[in-house]
């Protein structure tokens, strides 16, 4: 990934003392934790939507990290990639949630051939 300069820039009222470049800003440092085991991913479609990942957004997906409940993961349900959030139900049961209520949860059983490739880490998207 290309370096990129990195400038501040105050939230609340601008100051003109910050009209300097501090420092070449490298994305990996500080996106990519586990460089050996991330990798990047386009989202297609609009099933993530109300935890703000959008289609067409890229994902960054950590094979190293182990998904805990709640996680936002990146799986293969029956060689069909999908990005749920992985919860598990008072009865232990585990399902694939979507985070769109057009979209149904994905209870996880012996029937379905499932792979859990990575933990999302970060979304990465357009403000327009």
């Amino acid at each position: 990934m290309k370096k990129i300069k990195l400038v501040s820039a105050a939230a609340g009222f601008p100051s003109p003392a910050e009209n300097y470049v501090e420092e070449q800003l490298d994305l990996n440092k500080y996106l990519i934790k586990n460089k050996e085991s991330s990798f990047f991913v386009r989202v297609s479609g609009d099933s993530m939507i109300n935890v703000g990942i959008f289609d067409n957004d890229i994902l960054i997906v950590d094979r190293s990290l182990t998904p805990v409940r709640q996680s936002i993961i990146l799986a293969s349900i029956d060689g069909e990639l999908v990005i749920k959030k992985i919860i598990k139900d008072k009865l232990k049961n585990y399902y694939l949630k979507s985070e769109n209520n057009n979209y149904p949860n994905i209870k996880l059983n012996s029937n379905t051939d499932t792979m859990i490739w990575g933990v999302v880490t970060y979304v990465l998207h357009s403000l327009k």
